[in-house]
């Protein structure tokens, strides 16, 4: 390599080096990415520009053969594919904005495949699962009426705690035994309540919640349906807190997360006979295919209940 490809080389790394603080700054900016997204990004992107330098490819530049080395490159080292997946997404939105600046080409990074990744099956409880979890409630204390509720609430419905954080007490219909869901993008649905759930979450509006709700002294009261034992509205966050807490007293896996109760909502309602089409109302999925993942799991459970019960198994 003669000094004039050299320093071409160098200005080429310099370049891109530049535009990579830029589409960081776009993304921080203008699309308002988390700064865990941001981190990702940037240390995606920082490891390909390291392996150009190693290599002497000009970043800007990098042709579909150079790219596929770099891919190449990632699976001789042993990273996992969901890892070069999440790079090959980097540089195919890097490489994009890149071009809408006027100082490259994304076509080389656009034609360049994700590799293909088993899916995995969500986490799910069983109903003794639930049952213990169920139990470690106090009930004959407001804070544990509340937490009993609250967990009711998520087994009955399959909600998103994000949706549970924002329910009000109008939310509720006793009388008609079903719950108001607001989703992502606004989307409501509305959701029934088995007759346990409904009876627990009157005997908590009824009793307890007022009894928390006095503690904050507030002259204006939240209208959260769920309030913490000073009368405050509860977050998502603390929402998790309760629900991992009570997972550590019941002696599961505390890393399971709420959403796995979630999943054990639509298995359970699939293995009852329920339709996909109803389940993806329930839990307002946009993408039919995502409910699909479901009739896994219950074909996992009918394999595992024949090997049990088979004489042949």
């Amino acid at each position: 390599m003669n000094e004039e490809e050299a320093q071409g080389r160098d200005q080429s790394q310099l370049e891109a080096q530049t535009l990579v603080e830029g589409y960081l700054g776009f993304l921080e900016n203008v699309r308002r990415l988390s700064s865990h997204t941001l981190r990702a990004y940037e240390s995606d992107l920082r490891s390909f520009l390291d392996w150009c330098k190693l290599e002497g490819v000009r970043p800007l530049d990098a042709s579909r053969i150079e790219l596929r080395r770099y891919m190449a490159y990632l699976r001789n080292a042993d990273y996992a594919n969901k890892t070069i997946n999440r790079r090959i997404s980097s540089l195919r939105s890097y490489y994009t904005w890149v071009e809408r600046e006027g100082r490259g080409n994304a076509a080389a990074a656009l034609s360049i495949r994700s590799r293909k990744t088993p899916k995995d099956l969500p986490k799910t409880m069983t109903d003794a699962d639930v049952a213990r979890l169920l139990d470690t409630c106090d009930i004959t204390h407001p804070e544990g009426l509340r937490d009993r509720a609250f967990l009711e609430l998520l087994y009955a419905t399959g909600a998103r705690i994000s949706e549970v954080a924002t329910l009000t007490p109008e939310d509720v219909d006793l009388a008609t035994g079903q719950v108001l869901l607001f989703g992502k993008r606004s989307k409501e649905r509305i959701v029934p309540l088995y007759g346990l759930a409904v009876q627990t979450l009157e005997k908590y509006l009824c009793e307890a919640r007022p009894r928390l709700v006095a503690a904050s002294h507030l002259s204006d009261p939240p209208r959260a349906l769920f309030v913490s034992v000073r009368g405050n509205s509860m977050s998502a966050d603390t929402l998790r807190r309760v629900f991992h807490k009570h997972m550590s007293l019941a002696g599961l896996d505390v890393s399971i997360t709420p959403h796995a109760i979630r999943h054990t909502f639509a298995t359970e309602l699939l293995s009852g006979g329920a339709d996909l089409k109803s389940v993806q109302e329930l839990l307002f999925f946009k993408d039919p295919a995502t409910t699909e993942i479901y009739t896994h799991l219950s074909i996992e459970g009918l394999k595992r209940a024949a090997q049990l019960a088979h004489p042949r198994a």
